[in-house]
């Protein structure tokens, strides 16, 4: 495993779309690895492969406790969204920044998991959020175009 770049708001990338991804290779294994390592260094939640500067429709998510697995989304699609939430959202492609996003409290998903077995995921709260926000990424859209108000500046943790 290895971490990889991130890449910063302002990188043309952030702003495609992604392809799908037909099977699971040794270099799709390898990416989904170093995506999770990358984002677990970075202490994110979740982390979509634009991000890394792969356009492949992949996405890891961790918002467990600790011991679970995290979640690994490929092609996901978006089944059903319902409820509504506001709150803060940050994002490791725009560091140092948050805003306030409103997104659905629920999020239904189809997507393949890293053996490309269908997976149906729901979430609610932070998962639904997190799964929201990481399928913009695939789609080329940051959470900074939907931010209610100013972008604020986030003090680093000590």
């Amino acid at each position: 495993m290895a971490l990889r770049t991130i890449r910063i708001m302002g990188d043309e990338i952030l702003l495609k779309g992604c392809r799908e991804v037909k099977e699971i290779t040794p270099r799709i294994s390898t990416l989904i690895e170093d995506m999770l390592e990358t984002m677990y260094h970075a202490q994110g939640v979740g982390l979509a492969a634009p991000q890394v500067g792969v356009l492949k429709q992949i996405v890891v998510i961790d918002v467990s406790e600790e011991g679970d697995s995290p979640l690994v989304l490929i092609n996901p699609e978006i089944l059903e969204l319902s409820g509504e939430q506001t709150g803060q959202e940050g994002c490791l492609s725009v560091p140092g920044k948050s805003g306030v996003v409103t997104r659905a409290n629920y999020c239904k998903v189809k997507a393949y998991n890293e053996k490309m077995e269908e997976i149906i995921v729901e979430g609610e709260e932070l998962l639904a959020r997190a799964i929201q926000h990481e399928v913009d990424h695939l789609a080329g859209v940051l959470y900074v175009s939907k931010v209610e108000g100013d972008l604020l500046n986030v003090e680093p943790e000590e």
